[in-house]
């Protein structure tokens, strides 16, 4: 089975934080990058960040500041921690895993940064 599924979504409170985990099995997690989208109702996919296989990251400007993603090769999992939330960064948050011309998405996780 190949997969990949987002946990760690929740509710918090503006300028609260979350940390969120990809968690892989199924395929040889270590030749993948992992990346981070976001989509949010009535709103195009957001790409937010990204880590290759030596852990080279990349984050788009408007998170760079407040996330961090990084990755335990060991326990095939890629970690997203999210500071400083906002209610714009409401969305659900998916992860994917892509090589080649493969790519795998998890089903996502729900982020509602509300009061």
């Amino acid at each position: 089975q190949v997969q990949l599924v987002e946990s760690g979504g929740d509710l918090v409170q503006p300028g609260g934080s979350l940390r969120l985990s990809c968690a892989a099995s199924g395929f040889d997690f270590e030749k993948y990058t992992i990346a981070w989208f976001r989509q949010a109702p009535g709103k195009e996919r957001e790409g937010l960040s990204c880590i290759s296989t030596d852990l080279k990251t990349y984050y788009a400007d408007f998170v760079k500041d407040r996330f961090t993603v990084s990755r335990d090769k060991a326990k095939n999992t890629v970690t997203l921690q999210m500071n400083n939330l906002n209610t714009e960064d409401t969305a659900v948050y998916y992860c994917r895993g892509t090589i080649s011309t493969s790519d795998f998405w998890g089903p996502g996780t729900q982020v509602n940064a509300s009061s």
